[in-house]
Order: structure tokens, then sequence, then C-alpha cells
């Protein structure tokens, strides 16, 4: 996390995470998020799944056993960044109710705010915004394990938000994660 994803002013920390399959608009709304929260003068970064696999789990692959790996690790790193006053945005799958249970564990055992939003975008909108070329190459064959087609998503019973942006602009999405995080005191 450099300075300059940081925002000026100290307040308490929390770790919104986005949970959502590829495609759903989980870093999309983070991007747009992270630049309101920074306007409203948090301190602010975001931990993105995809960049986070490059470096701090590159180790992994993605077995069930891998990916709750990399969802424990990533919601480690979070909770340690939001106790220390910035709100953590983290746009990652975390297909599994297993891991996601265990980070916010973490951030309860912890004291720190966890707050959870499932992009619940449907897997046919996904495939048609297929922003990585993911879908496509799982319909040619050249690849398996795409998560909600051939590999399990288990959506989230106790989601903070379930959010759906098919239909809605990238402005009412961040708003109405807005007034969950305004309804919890974070912003």
């Amino acid at each position: 996390m450099s300075a300059a994803h940081l925002g000026t002013v100290a307040t308490a920390g929390a770790t919104i995470w986005l949970t959502g399959l590829s495609g759903a608009g989980k870093s999309t709304i983070s991007e747009a998020l992270i630049v309101r929260l920074r306007e409203a003068g948090h301190r602010v970064d975001i931990l993105d799944g995809d960049e986070v696999r490059q470096v701090l789990t590159a180790d992994l692959g993605f077995s069930r056993e891998d990916r709750i790996t990399n969802v424990r690790r990533i919601g480690y790193v979070a909770e340690v960044v939001a106790r220390n006053g910035v709100l953590a945005l983290v746009p990652v799958i975390a297909p599994y109710a297993e891991a996601r249970d265990s980070v916010r564990e973490r951030h309860e055992k912890a004291g720190t705010p966890f707050v959870l939003i499932h992009v619940a975008t449907s897997v046919e909108v996904c495939a048609e915004r297929d922003v990585k070329g993911l879908y496509a190459k799982q319909k040619a064959g050249l690849m398996s394990g795409l998560t909600g087609v051939d590999d399990p998503y288990e959506d989230p019973t106790n989601a903070d938000l379930r959010l759906d942006t098919a239909g809605r602009t990238l402005d009412e999405s961040v708003d109405a994660v807005w007034a969950v995080l305004s309804a919890r005191g974070l912003v």
C-alpha cells in the first residue's frame, strides 16, 4: 500500500469486502468508491484480488483449499490495514462461505468493522461483460474452474448489502454501498 493511496483524515478503519463473480462490478465499484471516500477525507486503499494474487498469494492455485487460503490471507491483511485506521476496500471473488465467514470472525475477534457487499450480478450478465475474456475461454474449452460456471460460488447469506449491478448506474451502485457505510457510522 503506497502513501499515494491513502487519504488525509484519520478515521476509524474497516474492511469493506465486495464478493461476487468475475465481471460483477466489484473492482469498478471499488475504484469509484475510493474516489468518493478520499474526497470525504477518509484514509482508504484497495486490496484487489487480481493484484494480490500476483504478489501475496502467487504460490496458490485455484483448488478449493488454495482459494480458501487466498481469501484468509487477504482477510488478514485487510484486518491489519483496517485496524490501523484505513478503510480497506477488498474486491475479491471469495467463492466459499467458509472462507468469508473466517475473515468476518477474525475481524469480529479483533473488534474491527467488517462490511460484506454481495455484488450479486448474474452469471449471464457477467458473461456478457466478460471483462477479462474468461467466460469466452471457458466456453471455448480453453479453461475450466471458472467460478459460477463450472466451479462453485456460494452466495452469501449474511451480506450487509446484496447489490445487482445489472440495470444500475455506477453512481447508483456506489450510493448503495455508501448508504450501508453511513448506516454503520463508517462515513
